[in-house]
């Protein structure tokens, strides 16, 4: 799936006819094999019948659905199912959305204020085969690029540029409209085997733990990680191609995908490139747990440093477990490390959420980055400066009908610097964030 989806309410894909679920069933996680439920078939028919996590087989292997985030990556499959699923005949639909407007207020000397959109709108169609292979295509847009060229005031982040000119400091560049147009095939061998082909323009190859947008651990927040381009940055990325081998709970997958980041102009699509190659090993021990190592040789990611290349790593783990009947607690600890012409730099983030009713959401982040983009000019250009981050938020949402909420939702930052940088960033600033949510679940 295309990131984190909420509780299923439609019937599940591989029992679309009779046929198909007679065939299929024996190989479903949780199922006895060659002891088919003989509700399947009925069920397939009755609109609205939610059917049990396991039932609802992802588009890689044979999982449970709910294990699918951005791209590739893999998730616990204790995490929260979203999106409004339906089924359209032999196909299985899926539609969420995630829109913010957000206030951003950012302190100290080289702090700004600014209103903005944010958010994300997703689609996904698949269909099984009476073979058990899976084919599956989805669509992700985002209303970033109407926020101009500068992106939004966030201390302490770097990054692409936003305008082929300069580079962003202490500001998140805005993603581009498309996020991911991609396809994926994926042909069962046997009942814990499969193989796979993804393809995006764009896509997200085999690298780091699913997207921050995605993450349910700190998807409720609209502040981007000072940490995104150590461990996720490639999520949008013109041209991937990606082939991997599922084994029950394990995958491994390799890519190859271009390694410049997206260019300024916002809108279009880019000519793809291959030239850089990805590899992720991911393991699901228990539904509560999901771990990934990666590694990535980047091509000239930086349009201003044309003549630089990367080499990434990253390690991640996630726990998502379930809280009564509607809430559920999660946290991911991340750590990342990409060269640079000053030495290897490090980057680590812990960030966890718990929703203990179904109205509120508590979130948190903690990440600490060696960072050498920090100073663009003057004696201190170039330097590597340790800097950490701490926030704190919380939402609040209002049921408007069966499938949107809106919510009320704020957050608080502390950034902390090094003796050299006091002066330039007026101490340690703090920041802050209040934001008015519209979610289609």
């Amino acid at each position: 799936m295309i990131g984190r989806l909420g509780p299923a309410s439609a019937a599940a894909l591989l029992i679309a006819t009779p046929a198909l679920a007679q065939s299929a069933m024996p190989d479903m996680p949780g199922m006895s094999h060659g002891q088919p439920a003989p509700a399947a078939a009925p069920m397939a028919d009755m609109p609205g019948m939610q059917m049990p996590m396991h039932r609802m087989t992802g588009a890689l292997g044979n999982y449970a659905m709910a294990r699918e985030a951005s791209g590739t990556a893999w998730q616990p499959d204790a995490s929260a199912l979203d999106g409004l699923h339906i089924m359209r005949g032999d196909w299985m639909v899926m539609v969420h959305a995630d829109l913010n407007l957000v206030y951003d207020w950012q302190g100290g000397p080289r702090g700004a204020s600014k209103s903005f959109a944010a958010g994300m709108l997703m689609g996904m169609a698949k269909r099984s085969f009476a073979s058990g292979d899976m084919l599956q295509f989805k669509a992700m847009l985002s209303p970033d690029p109407f926020m101009g060229p500068n992106g939004y005031p966030l201390l302490l982040a770097t990054g692409e540029t936003a305008n082929g000119v300069t580079p962003l400091v202490d500001r998140q560049h805005p993603h581009d409209l498309f996020m991911e147009l991609s396809t994926s095939y994926a042909h069962k061998l046997s009942g814990a085997d499969s193989v796979f082909l993804y393809a995006g323009l764009p896509g997200e190859p085999a690298f780091g733990p699913p997207a921050f947008m995605h993450r349910q651990s700190i998807m409720d927040s609209p502040e981007a990680p000072i940490s995104h381009h150590w461990l996720d940055s490639t999520h949008i990325t013109f041209g991937v191609l990606t082939a991997g081998y599922v084994h029950d709970n394990w995958k491994v997958e390799v890519s190859r995908f271009k390694g410049r980041e997206p260019d300024q102009h916002r809108y279009n699509i880019e000519t793809p490139k291959l030239d850089s190659t990805a590899l992720r090993l991911s393991w699901n021990p228990a539904s509560d747990w999901s771990l990934q190592a990666s590694w990535a040789d980047v091509k000239s990611p930086e349009q201003l440093e044309p003549q630089l290349n990367q080499k990434r790593w990253s390690a991640s783990a996630i726990y998502t477990r379930p809280l009564g009947d509607a809430g559920w607690w999660s946290t991911t600890a991340a750590y990342g490390r990409r060269t640079s012409p000053h030495g290897d730099l490090p980057a680590w983030v812990l960030e966890s959420a718990i929703k203990p009713t179904a109205p509120w959401t508590v979130f948190g982040r903690a990440e600490q980055v060696n960072n050498d983009e920090l100073v663009i000019a003057g004696p201190l250009s170039g330097r590597v400066f340790t800097v950490s981050k701490v926030s704190l938020g919380a939402i609040h949402d209002w049921r408007v009908s069966d499938h949107l909420k809106l919510g009320l939702g704020g957050l608080y930052a502390w950034n902390f610097v090094p003796a050299a940088l006091k002066a330039a960033y007026g101490g340690d600033p703090h920041g802050a964030m209040a934001f008015l949510r519209l979610k289609l679940d």
